[in-house]
């Protein structure tokens, strides 16, 4: 830790997540005097619940393609600066033992959200860091230099700089309300109007509480306009509302920035991508042929989540899902064919802020350093993690932007 016996610079950081913790122990590591201030009654609530509690550290494969926003490239400065092997080293001299799953998914060894949020915190104590919760941070002055931070509770605290890491409107009951941006325009930074990504999304069906709570291992595209904008596979889960999982909250994004802009969505799904349709076809001719003596739907189950077989009979327009296997028409086998590979839903909206892990849009970042996180507005103040419009696909790319940017963050606000 540096400490060249001058006054040490007085760092507050606005938001005690992923990004604020990081930047206050960067800061400290760099010689400053720094105080956390956070909204809720404790630090890193957020931490907690992502990864489903395992927290998805990072991914190995830290592609700019995986940012989005008005700008995404300007992710890139954080992110190679701080970037996945620092980021590793950084967790391991914590304690973090770290692991690769599928995907470049990197998690604690430990699968516990709760370990990676004990030894921040432990770091954030050894270092001196002080911790004020319940600290709602109303306003930001600037004065004579520095800052005068207004409190909810009418008292003031005092700043040479400040570093905002409020993050964004998801999950307000794990501390992002939002109140970053009206802080940020104070100071004279525009928003780009935010919305909700990586969440589940709701689509037009009459059906869908008959096949809620079915999983399966889908193939997911988002269309506009007839036009493919969007693809993932993985497991994919059937809701009473609509759809989630994995590959829905990655094109989630794609999905309601287009709503938002009014124009109409598809949701295509392929429930046998691991076959061609020439051999699909195949395999369902043989099926019929070999199960001739059943009912249609009957001759299905062990090859369709049977739950799942009606639906999707009645929805290739088969009238009689009962009538024997060995009398399906051709017309009727390729219809069949046409959904199992084919199924394409309208989508109508997303679930809430409640709902959803991440926020898209936030403070413009064309008034943001994209080497130090500091502002261009305003001398001494630097902002980081998901106040910023920029927003990552799901597989730990949010949780890497938080620790760049707010390392960096951390560093700049110390330093300059």
């Amino acid at each position: 830790m540096k400490d060249n016996g001058r006054r040490k610079i007085k760092v507050a950081v606005v938001g005690g997540g992923a990004a604020g913790l990081t930047a206050a122990i960067a800061a400290r590591y760099n010689g400053a005097e720094v105080t956390v201030l956070e909204r809720l009654d404790r630090v890193g609530k957020k931490i907690l619940a992502t990864g489903n509690g395992r927290c998805n550290l990072s991914n190995t494969n830290l592609d700019i393609a995986h940012y989005h926003g008005l700008n995404p490239k300007f992710a890139f400065g954080a992110l190679s600066r701080f970037d996945f092997h620092k980021t590793m080293e950084f967790f391991e001299k914590l304690g973090v033992a770290w692991k690769v799953e599928d995907g470049g998914k990197v998690f604690p060894v430990s699968n516990q959200a709760s370990s990676v949020l004990d030894v921040m915190r432990y770091e954030l104590e050894k270092l001196g860091v002080e911790t004020r919760c319940a600290a709602e941070v109303r306003e930001i002055e600037p004065k004579n230099g520095g800052f005068i931070l207004h409190l909810g509770d009418g008292d003031r605290f005092k700043a040479d700089r400040v570093i905002i890491t409020t993050g964004g409107k998801a999950a307000p009951n794990l501390g992002s309300n939002g109140s970053g941006y009206q802080l940020a325009q104070q100071l004279g930074h525009s928003i780009v109007d935010p919305f909700p990504a990586l969440v589940q999304l709701k689509l037009a069906a009459d059906f869908l509480k008959q096949i809620s709570g079915i999983k399966f291992i889908y193939m997911a595209e988002i269309q506009v306009d007839a036009k493919p904008l969007a693809r993932a596979e993985g497991e994919i889960l059937f809701t009473d509302y609509g759809i989630s999982g994995p590959p829905i909250l990655s094109l989630s994004r794609t999905a309601v920035e287009h709503l938002r802009g009014g124009k109409p969505v598809t949701l295509r799904l392929n429930l046998i991508n691991y076959l061609s349709r020439e051999e699909l076809e195949s395999f369902i001719i043989k099926r019929l042929q070999q199960q001739s003596h059943k009912t249609l739907a009957f001759s299905f189950v062990g090859f369709i989540n049977k739950r799942l077989v009606t639906v999707l009979l009645k929805q290739a327009g088969i009238e009689d899902i009962h009538k024997p296997a060995g009398q399906v028409t051709t017309t009727e086998r390729n219809a069949i064919i046409d959904i199992l590979q084919d199924w394409r839903f309208e989508v109508t909206g997303a679930n809430t802020w409640q709902q959803a892990q991440v926020t898209a849009g936030g403070v413009n970042v064309w008034d943001v350093n994209q080497k130090n996180m500091a502002s261009k507005l305003v001398p001494g103040l630097f902002l980081a993690g998901e106040v910023l419009d920029i927003d990552g696909d799901c597989g730990g790319y949010n949780l890497q932007w938080a620790w760049s940017s707010g390392y960096m963050a951390g560093v700049g606000a110390a330093t300059l």
